[in-house]
């Protein structure tokens, strides 16, 4: 299981928080009563939850006790009989959840949890009549940043460190696998993908974004910080020749990301 460094993942706040903002402005469920975010991270998403809709009793949901620690420190506001912060796996929730929610949200995090063709569908199954299932999840394991991840991963110098297994990866499908799961259960569902161009100060911020997110399994599996350290310069060298500079000196990393509103 990934340590998730909160701290690290925020380095990027505005690049990881303006795609929850562009899902949940295609939601069209006008006031909903309840409100859950699966896989908050350290709150940022759910504050844009609870800004829209103030009225909805409105949980954030992660495995992460330091995401949770983080929205604890940053929203204690949030914290109250309709604000809540759940320590929790998404697969155990959807196997336990009791009445259904008006919206259930998640933003980047479906992609670690397996079993898609059983997870989708039994979200689905927790929204209330009227209300949606909106899912945003990162749509680029061909992108040389995470294929350059897997490789470097496969060379002798490396394999031999990590588990023979492989570490736990992202799981994701082509968007008609999605539609396919959920178009004959919803009454209307919006599937759309958006490519971001994030201007990167440097080819070493890329690997300083992929810390916080697709190169934790990789890490975490490592046995010392020493060789922690040689992986990430390998890796470092890797990602220089994939994204070259601009004349300014910049780097830009494109990132696409697959949404998802599905209506009961």
């Amino acid at each position: 299981m990934p340590s998730w460094n909160a701290d690290q993942y925020l380095k990027f706040a505005a690049e990881r928080t303006q795609p929850s903002r562009d899902l949940l402005a295609r939601i069209l469920v006008e006031r909903p009563a309840r409100v859950i975010d699966l896989g908050c991270g350290p709150g940022n998403s759910t504050a844009q939850l609870a800004e829209r809709w103030p009225a909805a009793d409105i949980s954030g949901l992660d495995n992460s006790a330091a995401m949770i620690d983080l929205a604890n420190r940053d929203y204690p506001e949030r914290r109250g009989p309709d604000r809540r912060w759940i320590l929790g796996d998404i697969a155990e929730w959807v196997a336990e959840a009791g009445e259904p929610f008006d919206v259930i949200f998640s933003n980047a995090a479906l992609q670690w949890v397996p079993d898609h063709a059983g997870l989708y569908p039994a979200l689905f199954r927790h929204v209330a009549p009227g209300g949606a299932l909106a899912v945003q999840a990162p749509m680029n394991l061909d992108a040389p940043a995470q294929v350059l991840m897997r490789e470097l991963a496969s060379t002798p110098a490396w394999a031999c460190l990590l588990p023979p297994d492989g570490v736990r990866g992202w799981y994701m499908h082509d968007v008609g696998f999605y539609y396919d799961l959920l178009a004959p259960m919803a009454v209307r569902l919006d599937i759309w993908e958006t490519e971001y161009v994030h201007v990167m100060d440097s080819p070493a911020a890329i690997v300083e974004w992929y810390k916080g997110t697709g190169l934790r399994p990789y890490l975490d599996a490592l046995p010392t910080d020493a060789e922690r350290e040689n992986f990430l310069a390998d890796y470092t060298d890797r990602i220089a020749e994939a994204y070259p500079a601009r004349p300014d000196g910049r780097v830009l990393f494109p990132f696409r990301r697959f949404f998802l509103v599905a209506y009961k």
